[in-house]
């Protein structure tokens, strides 16, 4: 069921944060919601292979990347261990890579801008906390909907 961020807006406005307009659309779905799984790194993305290794089914991986646009934090192979992983998105305030790739898989994928620079892998950074970016802090367990239209949050699922 795919829900539109308009009408989630009109009809519950009071329970919604709405992401400042800066993300773009580079997955195989531009429209997707779950319920949110957080990590918060900087140039550096093990943590987000570790959490895209898990069962995501339901969720959208939600990466505070800092608003890097120095390297990429998400590219193909993660993007295809996320879907094979059934998560429903990906949402990453830094850089994507692989753009091509990323587009023909069946997930939705937002991010700032492509890089081709690969991060390091060291696993700095940290899991499952509130992370804040684009105006608004999100925490494990609300609820995000994205589509052509925007990003929005709610702390409970609305569809």
């Amino acid at each position: 069921m795919v829900c539109k961020t308009a009408d989630l807006f009109d009809e519950h406005s009071s329970l919604i944060k709405v992401l400042t307009p800066m993300f773009r659309s580079y997955g195989g779905l531009s429209a997707f919601h779950g319920e949110i799984a957080t990590v918060k790194v900087f140039e550096d993305n093990k943590l987000v292979r570790d959490a895209l290794s898990h069962d995501g089914k339901g969720k959208v991986l939600v990466i505070d990347g800092g608003g890097s646009l120095r390297m990429a934090l998400v590219g193909g192979k993660l993007a295809q261990l996320a879907f094979d992983n059934k998560w429903a998105g990906i949402i990453v305030h830094g850089c994507i890579r692989d753009s091509v790739e990323v587009q023909k898989i069946a997930i939705g994928v937002f991010a700032l801008n492509t890089c081709p620079a690969r991060p390091a892998k060291n696993g700095t950074g940290e899991s499952r906390i509130p992370v804040s970016f684009a105006g608004v802090t999100m925490t494990p367990g609300e609820h995000v909907y994205a589509d052509e239209d925007g990003i929005v949050i709610a702390k409970l699922r609305l569809s």
